[in-house]
This record gives C-alpha cells, structure tokens and sequence, in this order.
C-alpha cells in the first residue's frame, strides 16, 4: 500500500525546519514593530473579485496561477494569492482611514500559487510582508526598502542586491504603454508567441520574458525610466538621495517589472545569487497609489513590499540550533506512580521549569536514558511512596526528597530565563 504524500508544490514544515522559521518571525517583528509597523493577518480565502479587481485582469496570477472555488453558495472564492490586496480591503473594510495616518502594517503568513514548482517555488508558500497606506512621501518608500534590507542583511542572507526603478504614474505608463506596444508590434517576428499574444494586454511583461530572443530584442525597447513626468522623476530622485544617505547600494534596471498591475511609482526588487539564477528574487515591491479606488475606496496612497519566507531560508546559511533545554524529566519507577508523576510534571510547568513526562513505557534504565540525551538536568524518579528521588544528571549525585520539595530544590538552583 502506497503512503499518501502532501500535493505537489507544497511541503510540511516539521520540527526541525521550525526553529529557523520562528527565529525569522521573531526577527521581523523586532525590526518591523520597532518601526511601528503592527500586525495584521487576513483570511486564507476572499472574494475572487478583490483580486481580479485589485491584483489585475491582465497578469498571469489572475489569469493562470489562482485557485478559486465556489463556496457552494454561488460565491466565488479564491485562495489568497498574495497579500496587499486583502491588507487594503482590510484597511477599507474596518475605517482604518479614521487612524492616524499613515497606517504601517505588517505581516508573515501563507499564500497560494498553481505554479509550476522549483526550488525556491511552491504552490504553497509563506511570505513577510510590510505595508504604509495614507502617505505619498519619497520617504516611505526608502523607509520600506531599508526595512527590508535590514531584514534580509540581518538575518544573513548571502549577497543581497538591489534592483531599483520607477514605473512612473498610471497617465505616464499609459502614453508608455502605446509606445511600447507598437514597438513590440513592430518587431513581431523577433518576440515569442506569449509575448506576442499579450502586446496589447500588458505588453510591459514583455521585460520579463525568459526567451533569449525576446531579451535580446528588448534591450533595445525605449524604457519608462527616460519617460518619467517631472514629478515623477524627482519623487525618485528624493527614494536614490535617501538611500545614499542610508549608504545602501543599490542598481538601476530600467527593464525591472512587477507581476501585480497596481504599482506605480517606485519598484524594487531584492536578489540573491544563493538562490540561483532562476529565482533569485528574494522579496520587492513599491508604490500603488491607485489601489484603494481599484476597490472602490477613496484615493489613498500607498507602498510596500513582499518577502518569501522559503527564500529567505534558502539565501541564508542554516545557524547552529541549540536544544531546548529540558529542566526536568519525570520517570515512572513503579506501575501505579503514573498519576502522581503527571502532577509533578504539571506543577513543574506552572512553576516555569521546562519539563517532560515519560510516557513510552520504558523500563528505569530506558528513561534514564532517554533523559540524558534529551540533555535533562534533573531526573525526578517517582515509584509509590511519598517521597522521590531527585538526580542531577551532571554530577549523578541522587537524593530523596518529598514531593512537595522537589520543585522548590530545583528552582532554588536554578534562575529562570
């Protein structure tokens, strides 16, 4: 009989893999919360519509890589497949424009993609993100960008680089777009048919393409870049001045897209070549002024970014874990002690002390054992009189104690974190 294995493109986070993962929770909340950035988690599954609507009819998330469902009540609903559309729907939703402005969120959950999977790709998969709505200033955009540097740099992850462009406003990237298209038009023969079939639809994702042909005719495509508005270009120049001021090095890539429709502006994206070529993209994002009306709220700007927490992982190296450390090990000498060495282990935990309870059914030597290589420093052997034996496992001396003592001995040589 074949064992059942989890779906393909997605994967089970067990025991050992979870210290790396709650370190790197614990180490984007110290950096993002100290920022002022508070979390927020949204549900696994929404409206399809608000990602039709907000992510973009046109990009291949919407139109390939969703997985939607009918709820059985006529509703369609779609698994989130990112995670700044729910944030605004969220922020719409509960009156967040009545807070203080801006508001700076932030948070680490799952996301799902019907993609083809890789390494550093799954079609589930968990991503940090950070998001600042209610404030149009350069500065937010270069606060968000040295965050998340911050947080890839700090957490180790091998040779981070940053990509920098800007896509301009909606009315720039429209007069862009007709240009852009037209030359796409023009050199047909030269691009790969889903280039081709999607000119008029989005033709910037011509940039992304990973046809040798294609890339070699799009070096020569006009770029957004020498296209910007005045005001657009110096809200970019104001993001390049406070980086440098920040003494983080960054690259222009003037060809540099996102997958989602809804930026404008500033757009970013972190590599690392820990990854691989394939997918070396770390975490991005950038600036969607235009989101909130895309869902029917009031014009709100907005910025933020997304980081794979798979990749993450991948781009560092893997620290040392220590042990948890284990203060107690309850054993059972006799066959009726059960009842009384399950009190003891949960006074134990009330009074703070980490504690195990044996509970395979080894014999007294068997626990002892077990105890040592789980790297206890006591041992409370409990049999079926009032007292029991209490060990230290360093030195091996053993001593008699009644029950009631033996948590207050092991407190009294033992400050507690």
């Amino acid at each position: 009989m074949s064992v059942i294995q989890a779906p393909r493109g997605t994967f089970d986070v067990l025991p050992a893999d979870a210290a790396r993962r709650a370190a790197l929770e614990a180490h984007a909340a110290r950096i993002l919360e100290a920022a002022g950035y508070g979390r927020i988690e949204t549900p696994t599954f929404e409206a399809t519509e608000l990602f039709s609507r907000g992510v973009g009819a046109a990009t291949d998330i919407v139109q390939k890589e969703m997985y939607t469902f009918d709820d059985g009540g006529g509703r369609s609903l779609t698994l989130r497949p990112e995670g700044t559309a729910p944030v605004c729907r969220a922020y719409l939703e509960h009156g967040m424009h009545k807070l203080p402005q801006p508001v700076k969120l932030w948070y680490m959950s799952s996301f799902y993609r019907a993609e083809a999977p890789q390494r550093g790709r799954y079609r589930q998969f968990w991503q940090i993100g950070a998001e600042v709505i209610g404030s149009a200033t350069a500065e937010t955009d270069a606060e968000l960008i040295l965050l998340l540097a911050e947080l890839l740099q700090s957490f180790g992850v091998r040779e981070p680089r940053l990509l920098l462009s800007s896509l301009g406003t909606p009315a720039t990237r429209a007069e862009y777009r007709e240009e852009l298209a037209a030359f796409l038009h023009a050199h047909e023969d030269s691009l790969s048919s889903d280039v081709v079939a999607r000119i008029d639809l989005n033709p910037l994702r011509a940039f992304d393409s990973k046809d040798p042909t294609t890339r070699a005719t799009m070096r020569a495509a006009p770029k957004l870049l020498d296209r910007l508005a005045p005001e657009d270009a110096a809200h970019f120049q104001r993001v390049r001045e406070m980086l440098d001021d920040a003494e983080l090095r960054y690259e222009l890539e003037p060809t540099l897209v996102r997958g989602l429709d809804y930026y404008a502006r500033t757009v970013y994206e972190f590599t690392s070549e820990a990854l691989g070529a394939a997918q070396s993209t770390v975490g991005g994002g950038g600036r969607y002024d235009g989101l909130m009306e895309q869902l029917d709220g009031p014009p709100t700007p907005a910025s933020g970014w997304a980081a794979g927490v798979e990749r993450i992982l991948l781009g560092a190296p893997e620290p040392p874990t220590a042990a948890q450390p284990v203060d107690l090990y309850v054993a059972i000498a006799t066959a009726d002690a059960g009842r009384a060495a399950f009190h003891l282990v949960s006074e134990a935990r009330r009074a703070g002390l980490s504690a195990q309870l044996e509970l395979a059914g080894r014999s007294l030597k068997g626990q002892l054992k077990q105890a040592d290589r789980l790297g206890a420093r006591y041992v409370a052997i409990v049999g079926t009189d009032s007292e029991v034996a209490l060990k230290e496992m360093d030195s091996g001396e053993q001593t008699d104690y009644a029950r009631n003592a033996v948590i207050p001995t092991i407190l009294r040589s033992h400050t507690l974190p």
